[in-house]
């Protein structure tokens, strides 16, 4: 994710970090390539164009195509602000945890503490997981060494830490070491941070429909290979300009949407998951009394 400070004119201007100019200037050099030749043959060679479309189709077809984009946008952004949401939830049961699990069991510190590295494991597998890591690997340094061979076997890493976490609170029921009403608002944390990773997994897991990318992605390049045939009787040599300020209007919002849409990778507009887990596990480190993860730090204005 960039973070930077509020751009003034001339960084507006010139700043590619960040900007999705780098991803679409290919695209962007062909269109104006295009349109010049376009436009060198017209002037050449009038009698090949008897007949120009003028701008009124394209404006009818620019049209339908901005606010399919707008759609399309709209809804890639639903799911980066959903996995934010997702995310800033978890902090918040995370710090409520750390709170609680001292709190409710001051005579039993080693569930107390057994607890809250489960909670850590939980955090760092679901990270590794929607970052494409190895989750079972995240999550040893804070589960019991005992559970590792039962680990790998599991299919989610972070659903085994929350398992184990009831698994243990339900033992200490049963032995008596805490009351129903401890264990009922546990569970209900423990139910929270599990709602928590379905959330992130449907997103993660469930892309927009690959028939509205394809009709978009079509649809933009035919629309920017005919504009300058379009423009070219009209506007001349500043037919190469506007073909380039569309096409990158168009190909850079499309582009946009690509990020938006995996809210979980690395790119640039992605959500910083290291620097949120960092937020999510740093209560319950205090709460051990263990040293605190680094914080991960902007470089070159990208915060991962």
């Amino acid at each position: 994710m960039i973070v930077r400070p509020r751009p003034n004119l001339l960084t507006i201007l010139f700043a590619l970090r960040g900007s999705i100019l780098p991803k679409v200037a290919p695209k962007v050099i062909t269109i104006s390539a295009l349109a010049c030749l376009v436009v060198a043959v017209e002037q050449r060679h009038a009698v090949w164009f008897p007949v120009t479309a003028g701008i009124g189709p394209f404006t009818l077809v620019g049209l339908a195509l901005s606010i399919f984009l707008s759609f399309r946008n709209g809804a890639c952004y639903d799911r980066w602000w959903e996995a934010r949401r997702a995310w800033g939830t978890l902090i918040v049961e995370m710090r409520a945890l750390a709170r609680l699990l001292p709190a409710l069991l001051p005579e039993d510190e080693a569930l107390a503490r057994r607890a809250l590295r489960r909670t850590v494991g939980f955090a760092h597998a679901l990270h590794a997981r929607l970052r494409g890591l190895d989750e079972t690997q995240a999550a040893l340094a804070w589960l019991p060494p005992e559970e590792a061979d039962a680990l790998a076997e599991r299919p989610s890493a972070a659903d085994a830490a929350l398992a184990g976490l009831t698994r243990d609170l339900a033992g200490a029921l049963r032995a008596g070491r805490i009351g129903e009403v401890t264990f009922a608002t546990l569970e209900q944390k423990v139910a929270s941070l599990s709602a928590i990773q379905a959330t992130c997994e449907r997103i993660h897991g469930t892309p927009l429909p690959f028939a509205y990318t394809l009709l978009l992605y079509r649809t933009a390049w035919l629309y920017c290979l005919l504009l300058p045939f379009g423009l070219a009787g009209s506007l001349g040599w500043s037919t190469p300009v506007v073909a380039a300020l569309v096409a990158y209007a168009f190909f850079g919002l499309d582009a946009l949407g690509d990020e938006l849409e995996e809210p979980f990778g690395t790119d640039a507009n992605d959500l910083p998951l290291d620097t949120l887990l960092h937020a999510a596990a740093t209560p319950a480190l205090d709460a051990l009394g263990e040293t605190r993860l680094e914080a991960p730090k902007p470089e070159r204005f990208m915060l991962r």
